[in-house]
């Protein structure tokens, strides 16, 4: 059973920065890349950013300039650093993570999200 769980959510000023982690553990063969999302309150679940195992990465034309997706693949761990943060930014940050269990077994997995609130 491969687990997802997030850190580093918060409450942070306007034009402040905050990093997530978000960490895949269990029977892992292997991992082909980890994904960003976000989810406002009455709104639909949005790209952010991914990035794959060999370091190719994504970012929502939106963030580009104020986000960067990173990973350690020997930790099994991605990271989404956020800087120069908006009220808009607000909202419930999920990571999935896509890969195989087996040679011929694929998962893709949701974390639970943690909750990144932008305000004076």
């Amino acid at each position: 059973q491969v687990r997802l769980v997030e850190s580093g959510g918060g409450l942070v000023q306007p034009g402040g920065s905050l990093r997530l982690s978000c960490t895949a553990s269990g029977s892992i063969f292997s991992i082909e890349g980890f994904g960003w999302y976000r989810q406002a309150p009455g709104n639909q679940r949005e790209f952010v950013a991914f990035i794959t195992g060999r370091g190719n990465t994504k970012i929502a034309d939106s963030l580009k300039g104020r986000f960067t997706v990173s990973s350690d693949n020997a930790k099994n761990t991605t990271y989404l650093q956020m800087d120069n943060l908006k009220p808009e930014d607000t909202a419930v940050y999920y990571c999935n993570a896509e890969g195989k269990v087996a040679i011929d077994e694929r998962f893709h997995r949701w974390g639970q999200g943690t909750q990144v609130t932008v305000s004076s």
